[in-house]
């Protein structure tokens, strides 16, 4: 059986759900304001690795813990909620479907411990 990573091709399909998903949440006022002074051809980067080894694809991640990395930012649990309900967007977007969708989120939503109230 082939990951999700490979069902939908590969870091090429998970870099523009990447980028769909940074045109979302660049737009929301819940939590653009995280984003005011990083460098987003960057940070794309990484998240598309991210995400692609949270979808099955190979370990190319590099970026430190989910905890250091939101370290000091405090992000709350609508913060959260937001990023993940773009997320879902970008992905059924691209044509993954619902279940797919929830089986990625369902890794993602794993995170939440790490990551609010840094």
């Amino acid at each position: 059986m082939s990951s999700l990573y490979e069902k939908y091709g590969g870091e090429e399909t998970i870099a523009k759900v990447v980028d769909y998903f940074y045109d979302l949440v660049l737009e929301d006022e819940t939590v653009n304001r995280f984003f005011a002074h990083t460098d987003m051809v960057k940070q794309r980067g990484h998240q598309t690795k991210f995400v692609s080894f949270a979808l099955g694809g190979p370990n190319q991640y590099t970026g430190g813990t989910m905890s250091k990395v939101h370290k000091g930012m405090n992000l709350q649990p609508a913060h959260y909620d937001a990023i993940v309900k773009h997320l879902r967007a970008a992905l059924l977007h691209f044509g993954v479907n619902e279940e797919d969708t929830n089986i990625a989120l369902k890794k993602i939503e794993s995170l939440r411990g790490e990551i609010l109230f840094q």
